[in-house]
């Protein structure tokens, strides 16, 4: 048995309008399927980011967006055991960086990882979770 890749990360959200404009609107995810589910009073959002050489949305940059009444908060401090944060690749950190900041979104200070000497940085989604940009 082996595995190949990710197939999706999922999020539940507290506000789902809020997110979905997020994720879409601001990071430039694309949707490829918007699900609501009347038993559950709860959408699901498939989002996707394209691979540089594709066309297609049924790449393997996958998000699942979940909305449900009244998820408790994300313990962010002290940091919980389990997912951490999510990280994502550009090849121009600046030019997200500047992107994020006209949106009106925080952004830390851009740091070097000393493992890789490569730039990243961070930002949280609006309920939030920490998101990592990474230049590569």
């Amino acid at each position: 048995m082996y595995l190949t890749s990710f197939h999706h990360v999922a999020l539940i959200c507290s506000n789902y309008e809020r997110s979905k404009h997020f994720y879409t609107e601001v990071l430039g995810f694309q949707i490829v399927q918007e699900t609501y589910r009347a038993a559950r009073q709860s959408y699901k959002l498939d989002l996707a980011l394209p691979l540089e050489t594709s066309e297609n949305l049924t790449c393997a940059y996958r998000l699942e967006l979940f909305s449900f009444p009244d998820p408790p908060p994300r313990p962010s401090r002290p940091e919980a055991c389990g997912l951490r944060h999510l990280a994502f690749t550009t090849p121009d950190l600046d030019s997200v960086v500047a992107h994020l900041q006209a949106q009106g979104i925080a952004v830390e200070p851009i740091r070097v990882d000393e493992l890789t000497e490569k730039r990243f940085t961070f930002v949280q989604d609006p309920d939030g979770l920490p998101l990592e940009l990474y230049e590569a």
